[in-house]
């Protein structure tokens, strides 16, 4: 049997019939297991496999009882690993009104309950307890953005970096094939502790002054409880340095030491990526759940996955806090190759759900000058207008989706994910003829249904505050969707998404974007309400009410009631 097919392990009965009497990396996860590169898992897990480590899953352990899910495949060689799964568990849990969710898209038939509020921190107190000698890595998006000192909504107060609350060893942040692969090999050949603090991707906590040169220190965590200025300053800083292609180390006191957060690994290029995915994953649930249905996995079992990153800059996403600003392509190659294999997966018929990523038409995309990039400190490469440099042509994508459309058997290629329109068009119409040319492919042949996009306001004074461009490119959008459809003699309508109570906004912007004449005739019912979510401009604004860009006061509406009336008004007044 080739060493790297078989299906990733999850009891102590599977772990036997492999012949296993060792396991190098024991990873804990809040989620179902599903062998998809869609799932960090899964990725992470394939990943080390591929060099030859022993890597076993502990999906949705449960943390009421005698905690014999954390016992049974007792001691790894190397490391225990910790992920909440793919969304933050609080997130999970709870809505923007903190109600409680009713179902988990993540779990078995959907099923609530199966994972712990503040997961990684109650998995990690768990195993340090039970095993205070083996280092425990955590990782994924919980720990990625709870990395530094954070605002926690559920809690309304600032908590320390996750490193201290949980008591891990280490935490790698971002998408984690790389570093984890390092630590791995730096753990296993008992580096130097040194040198294995100098892993991107890495941060730790360490009691003492810092002693390294060549970094960032920010404002202790105490002094961020005693002031928000503090805090938004220190994320100001955070931010300039996710967003540089070689950023400084950054140190954080806290308490009696310090969280040092080593800087991101460069890009990956084209080669790099497609190792990430050319792993002998299934693509399918782990067969321990029979049948069950798990709904995430029915949403993107079909879907492909083109590039990493977001240059986009929204106040409110997290992406390039954790998938990093630049892009990082697939080859054409990788992608046909997986779409080809899509046929071995029971139920296709020949439609993919998403050919897409964070935002699907930055594929391809890049600095027309690298070096320049190199030096940026920009947030946004769109906000508050395209940067010059920046190639926006769709050539690229263009030439994927007409290989993917080749391939034999593929009836659609839907685009699913979101895209940036600004990426295409400016208030005069087209940028150049690559652009007209991929808004006709999109609407005319990958758009299922109604086309989705995000203006998220009406009101420039709030898409400002959010990093979106003014909503006159949204009418233009508008104007030159109908025109396509109309002349194509289609049907099909344009959804758009908004944002109510966003720091900045207002009950009266709300009642002017509902009342919005260029919003006449569009179905209307994609309206969120504003949820602060750790490590982004916009929770920063909301905890604090300054506007860490310019460090000047913002209105923020924090009263439940009162959220709840902006976005309600909305449905009332339609």
């Amino acid at each position: 049997m080739d060493s790297n097919a078989y299906m990733i392990p999850t009891s102590k009965k599977e772990v036997e019939a492999l012949g296993w009497d060792y396991i190098d990396v024991i990873i804990f996860s809040g989620d179902a297991f599903v062998d998809h590169p869609s799932f960090g898992t899964a990725c992470i897990a394939r990943y080390l496999q591929k060099f030859g480590y022993r890597v076993a899953v502990v999906p949705q352990p449960n943390w009421r009882d005698d905690l014999r899910d954390f016992k049974k495949l007792g001691v790894p060689r190397l490391y225990f690993a910790v992920n909440s799964g793919a969304m933050d568990s609080m997130v999970n849990h709870y809505t923007a009104g903190k109600r409680l969710r009713h179902d988990d898209a993540y779990t078995p038939d959907g099923k609530f309950g199966q994972r712990p509020d503040y997961a990684v921190t109650v998995y990690t107190k768990i195993l340090k307890k039970l095993y205070p000698d083996v280092p425990v890595v955590i990782g994924g998006i919980e720990a990625s953005l709870r990395r530094c000192t954070h605002y926690d909504y559920w809690s309304d107060r600032l908590l320390p970096s996750i490193l201290v609350s949980s008591g891990a060893d280490w935490l790698c942040y971002g998408m984690g094939e790389r570093p984890m692969l390092e630590l791995t090999r730096a753990l296993e050949s008992g580096r130097n502790l040194h040198e294995v603090r100098k892993i991107p991707q890495l941060a730790f906590f360490l009691k003492g002054k810092p002693k390294a040169s060549s970094t960032i220190v920010l404002h202790s965590f105490e002094q961020c409880l005693n002031d928000k200025r503090a805090f938004a300053e220190n994320f100001h800083e955070i931010e300039l340095c996710v967003n540089m292609m070689n950023a400084p180390v950054l140190i954080e006191p806290v308490k009696d030491g310090y969280v040092q957060i080593n800087p991101m690994y460069s890009p990956a290029d084209e080669k790099e990526m497609d190792s990430f995915w050319d792993l002998p994953f299934t693509k399918l649930p782990h067969p321990r759940y029979k049948g069950k249905r798990i709904p995430a996995y029915d949403m993107i079992k079909y879907s492909i996955n083109t590039h990493r990153g977001c240059f986009g800059g929204c106040n409110f996403c997290t992406i390039a806090a954790h998938q990093g600003k630049f892009i990082q392509n697939r080859s054409e190659e990788s992608i046909v190759k997986e779409v080809k294999s899509l046929k071995n997966i029971p139920g296709f018929a020949g439609n993919i759900s998403d050919l897409g990523a964070p935002t699907a038409n930055m594929y391809g995309m890049r600095g027309k000058n690298r070096e320049l990039c190199s030096k940026c400190r920009r947030q946004s490469c769109l906000f508050p207008s395209p940067c010059k440099n920046l190639d926006r042509s769709h050539s690229r994508v263009l030439g994927l989706y007409e290989r993917v459309m080749s391939v034999k058997g593929i009836r659609h290629a839907y685009i699913g994910s979101g895209i940036r329109y600004d990426l295409f068009l400016d208030e005069n119409g087209f940028i150049d003829d690559s652009a007209c040319e991929y808004f006709k492919e999109l609407v005319l042949k990958h758009t299922s249904g109604r086309l989705k996009v995000a203006p998220e306001h009406t009101e420039d004074h709030v898409l400002q505050y959010m990093g979106k461009p003014s909503f006159r490119l949204f009418e233009r959008l508008r104007y030159e969707f109908e025109k396509i459809t109309r002349k194509a003699g289609m049907k099909t309508g344009i959804v758009p998404y908004f944002i109510s109570s966003h720091p900045g906004c207002t009950r009266k912007d709300m009642e002017r974007l509902a009342h919005h004449p260029a919003l006449k005739g569009i179905w209307m019912d994609q309206v969120q309400d504003f949820m602060p979510t750790p490590m982004t401009t916009s929770s920063v604004m909301f905890y604090s009410g300054i506007d860490p860009r310019t460090m000047k006061a913002v209105f923020v509406e924090r009263d439940l009631e009162r959220k709840k009336a902006q976005k309600a008004f909305f449905f009332i007044k339609k």
